[in-house]
């Protein structure tokens, strides 16, 4: 076994999405993963990496989940769990042994130590140090041991971890968002870094795992920028050189406090559900910690693998703008071509087959902000609505509106073509006289043919809907509507 670094060829960037399957992909995750993705360059490598250590939170089945939403969002990987690649393994619970053998190295130049303190204790020592005003660290206890009292703990097979040993002195870096950042590393707590099951915590695995990849940069949330000085103590220990480290900032919701349930859903599998196409998200997650410098606002993936430097990112909060997804989602909705919307809309309209799906695409196309709208608009075409009196007539006169109705159906006749004009001649021909009432009277006539089309008083264009159920279909509704006002009257 080698821990030898991957071979990037030079230059070429190398950056990783490492999620921890615990849950579903949120905004805030997908932010990291885009934003690794567009910096990687057109000539890069982007690779997917499983963090899977934490065996109490891990669940299995969401690993396919998280690789099924990177690739609707359109974030393609080069190397990764299911592809495989020249750093294979890429979950790291496949990857144990290095770490064992990484962890064997700390040990041995005294950079890590073995600690046998129970919970319990652990517990008591953080409680005497609350309650003293003091910072909840570690004590150093078994660091203090001697290699006797290390080897007999060992032999008599006591649970174990194994910690860091914090060096003294401080860290620093250059921050390609937040600029030189430096601590001092006796408020360093001695993390752990193999758990008392063998498994690593993150802040080996992550050490590890970028330096054999050959991870040239790594983006992550402002949250880990404390735990920083831990991973660069371990690439320090070990003679590693670490790669350039990126802290994007938190992503917030309308009320700038840090994005949550509260703010609606921040699952990106439950954005998908709500109509919102991947195009659109990514379009506006890639504004939340970078800015293009201009006043464009519509890029596609290729675009802002292209624009996108790290000289523009942001190190200011970014607040996640639900309206200015509407919008976007709108304007990708009329970018793309129709047939590409029909294709979209068959998980909406599973009960529509093909020629439907696009008729209704082309009635929709410039009216939605969402696709999870167009149920709701076109019912009528897969159930007859079968209206009320008063649902039909609304404000006329029962009388009128079942003659504008047999009218209607007469014009049917004739086909959709002309339909619009000749009900506008009929229903102005009974009008008053008063402008307003007259408006108001071929408002009132068209909403009864609508309604008793669709059942809606907000539809697709009349004609559209018509050629959607077929005029056949139109003339039966148009006689029940008849025969219900009929009935009423």
């Amino acid at each position: 076994m080698s821990l030898v670094a991957g071979d990037p060829l030079p230059g070429l960037r190398r950056l990783r999405f490492a999620p921890s399957p615990t849950g579903q992909l949120h905004i805030g995750n997908v932010r990291t993963a885009l934003l690794s993705y567009c910096l990687t360059g057109t000539e890069g490598r982007f690779l997917i990496r499983i963090e899977d250590t934490d065996r109490e939170r891990y669940i299995p089945e969401a690993v396919s989940g998280y690789l099924g939403t990177l690739a609707w969002l359109g974030l393609h990987w080069d190397e990764g769990p299911d592809i495989g690649g020249p750093c294979a393994p890429y979950t790291e619970s496949e990857r144990l042994e290095y770490y064992a053998e990484v962890a064997s190295q700390l040990l041995d130049v005294g950079a890590a130590y073995r600690c046998f303190c129970s919970k319990e204790r652990l517990e008591e020592l953080r409680a005497a140090q609350k309650a003293a005003g003091q910072p909840t660290r570690y004590d150093r206890r078994c660091w203090r041991m001697t290699a006797s009292e290390v080897e007999k703990e060992v032999d008599q097979g006591a649970e174990q971890v194994i910690r860091l040993l914090m060096p003294e002195g401080k860290s620093s870096w250059k921050d390609l968002v937040l600029g030189p950042q430096e601590f001092q590393n006796a408020e360093i707590d001695d993390q752990v870094l193999i758990k008392s099951d063998g498994f690593p915590t993150y802040h080996l695995a992550q050490v590890v795992d970028d330096h054999m990849m050959g991870i040239t940069h790594v983006i992550r949330g402002v949250e880990w920028v404390p735990s920083t000085p831990k991973h660069l103590a371990v690439y320090s220990a070990l003679g590693w050189a670490p790669p350039h480290f990126a802290h994007v900032p938190l992503v917030l919701g309308a009320d700038h406090k840090r994005l949550a349930k509260r703010h609606g859903s921040g699952a990106v599998a439950d954005y998908r559900a709500m109509g919102y196409l991947p195009e659109a998200l990514a379009n506006l997650i890639a504004f939340l910690g970078w800015s293009p410098g201009t006043e464009e606002e519509i890029f596609t993936l290729s675009e802002l693998r292209t624009r996108m430097s790290f000289d523009r990112l942001q190190a200011s909060p970014a607040v996640f703008d639900q309206q200015r997804l509407d919008h976007l989602n709108g304007v990708w909705i009329r970018r793309i071509p129709a047939a590409d919307l029909a294709s979209r809309l068959r998980e909406f309209l599973p009960e529509a087959d093909d020629p439907q799906l696009a008729q209704i695409a082309a009635m929709v196309q410039e009216r939605i902000h969402r696709l999870d709208e167009v149920p709701d608009l076109v019912r009528f075409a897969f159930a007859n609505p079968h209206p009320k009196s008063e649902e039909l007539t609304g404000k006329l006169d029962p009388h009128i509106a079942q003659e504008f109705l047999e009218r209607a159906s007469a014009l049917l006749d004739k086909g959709t073509g002309y339909l619009m004009e000749g009900l506008k001649s009929a229903a102005a021909a009974t009008a008053p006289e008063d402008p307003q009432g007259a408006k108001r009277h071929v408002r009132e006539c068209m909403q009864v043919v609508r309604v008793a089309i669709t059942g809606q008083r907000v539809s697709p264009p009349l004609p559209e809907s018509i050629d959607l159920i077929g005029i056949d279909v139109a003339k039966a509704r148009l006689a029940e509507a008849m025969a219900v006002i009929a009935a009423s009257v």
